[in-house]
């Protein structure tokens, strides 16, 4: 790039002038100094000397190196040697104690591996001698007995079952760990005697066998038991059951006091400022082990509504005799919904409907319920079969009567397991999942009638009202109050 100026003055030209462009410049000569510097600095100084060995690189380098070598040996300060201390010398004794453990060549004298030939005192074994006790620990499994478990460790079958004669009605439960102690045998082709035996017969005794000379005794050592209550009270919060678990309360106490609301009232009415109220049976051991046993109070504060529930069956007097959940009102309410009388998926409900096969709107007057060919259908509620057999479009099909004018039906099934005149439970099964009769696929087409009116399956609520005499309410209020003031945890 030039200027304009310039261009003009080019083109006009001049004596010694080039015809086009700017004149070169001779550079002006380095001073030796300066060459002499850029010269070695293109020099490498510390090449590798385990390349090109032999080249005149390679012996600069060996140069370079041994002259460094040297300049650091003449300007070394001359350290004087660092002193330090030594071991003490063993005695004779010690050697030999150490020389024996120890790990050495067998030249410079060592022991190691060095097996002795056997002298004149020296006898060979025909058999390894055994341990004159034994000590283990069994467990009894499910279906076991104390004989079969005591056989299993060792014990002869004839001292096993003196054992169990002996300990007699605390024998243990499955599950139970028992630590056995096993004596010298006489001979090898026997059993060997039991000498101890320890075990928890019941969770307020621990209970110890020992040998006696010839004969076995018992000894039984019962263990303090508190029978406090379990009593949790708090705030239901955003989940009911995680605030009773984080209260301190099994789960499976939770799902019981959940069940036992759920008979008397809609779950979903529970808020969360609502107080929730738990009392069950517990039992702490001085050893230091805890048993919770059954709900037997369940309380809901709402505020304007309280909830009170106390178990209550045939012998109220014994804590936990089974019983159910009452109310001490004096009315017994129980509510609920059937259950789903397959394992499966809804694939159409109640109502009218497109039909899959005859191709218009019908009504459906049942639930149809997907489900795998051959799965067993249960009885919904406790009934009398009225039919059991093919029927139209129904296929192979059931009809139950329950009390109360309902009546059920189960149709499409592949087989029967109950025929007619048959009494059957809630929960039993009737038969199994099939396609018969106007059908796309396996599944169960269940329907209810109420008074022979065909009603939604899902919209059918039970429920059952019984009174009270007055002296079990007040009974019940009695055991309430007594519950209730119980300590809180």
């Amino acid at each position: 790039m030039f200027l304009r100026e310039q261009q003009g003055l080019e083109w006009a030209g001049a004596a010694g002038a080039r015809g086009f462009g700017r004149a070169l410049v001779p550079l002006a000569e380095r001073p030796l100094l300066d060459r002499l510097r850029i010269a070695l600095a293109h020099v490498d100084w510390v090449p590798d000397l385990g390349r090109d060995i032999g080249s005149p690189t390679w012996w600069r380098g060996a140069a370079t190196c041994t002259a460094l070598c040297t300049s650091a040996w003449l300007l070394s300060p001359g350290w004087p040697p660092i002193l330090g201390v030594g071991a003490p010398v063993m005695t004779e004794a010690a050697f030999e104690e150490a020389r024996t453990q120890s790990i050495a060549p067998l030249a410079l004298g060592a022991t190691t591996g060095r097996r002795m030939a056997a002298g004149a005192l020296v006898r060979q074994l025909a058999q390894t001698p055994e341990r004159p006790q034994i000590e283990l620990t069994a467990a009894l499994a499910d279906g076991d007995t104390l004989t079969q478990a005591l056989q299993r460790a060792g014990v002869g079958g004839n001292e096993a079952a003196r054992v169990a004669a002996l300990v007699g009605g605390a024998s243990p439960a499955a599950g139970t760990v028992l630590t056995l102690t096993l004596g010298r045998r006489p001979t090898r082709y026997q059993p060997r005697p039991l000498e101890r035996l320890d075990y928890r017969a019941a969770f307020d005794l621990d209970l110890t066998v020992l040998r006696a000379g010839d004969g076995l005794t018992v000894i039984r050592r019962p263990i303090a038991i508190d029978r406090t209550p379990l009593h949790v009270r708090g705030i239901v919060g955003a989940s009911l059951y995680r605030s009773a678990r984080a209260a301190g309360v099994p789960a499976r106490v939770v799902e019981s006091y959940l069940k036992a609301l759920g008979q008397h009232m809609p779950i979903e009415r529970i808020a969360a400022s609502d107080t929730f109220d738990i009392v069950a049976d517990q039992q702490r051991a001085a050893t230091g082990e805890v048993e919770v046993g059954q709900l037997q109070y369940a309380g809901l504060d709402q505020g304007r509504r309280t909830v009170r529930l106390v178990r209550w069956g045939a012998n109220p007097d014994r804590d936990g005799d089974g019983g159910t959940m009452m109310d001490p009102l004096g009315q017994v309410e129980r509510r609920g919904t059937m259950g789903m009388p397959v394992a499966g998926r809804v694939t159409s409900t109640f109502g009218m409907r497109m039909h899959p096969l005859l191709g218009f709107m019908r009504m459906h007057k049942g639930t149809d319920i997907g489900a795998p060919y051959g799965s067993p259908i249960y009885a919904a509620m406790d009934g009398v079969v009225q039919m059991a057999g093919r029927s139209g479009g129904y296929g192979n099909f059931v009809k139950l009567a329950h009390a109360g004018g309902l009546a059920t039906g189960y149709g499409h099934m592949s087989r029967f397991a109950v025929r007619a005149g048959m009494r059957v439970q809630r929960g039993q099964v009737i038969g199994y999942v099939g396609s018969t009769g106007i059908s796309t696929g396996p599944h169960l087409h269940w329907e209810v009638w109420q008074n022979g009116r065909p009603v939604n399956p899902r919209a059918i609520t039970m429920s059952s009202i019984q009174t009270l005499p007055a002296s079990t309410i007040r009974a019940m209020k009695d055991k309430i109050a007594h519950l209730v003031a119980t300590p809180l945890r």
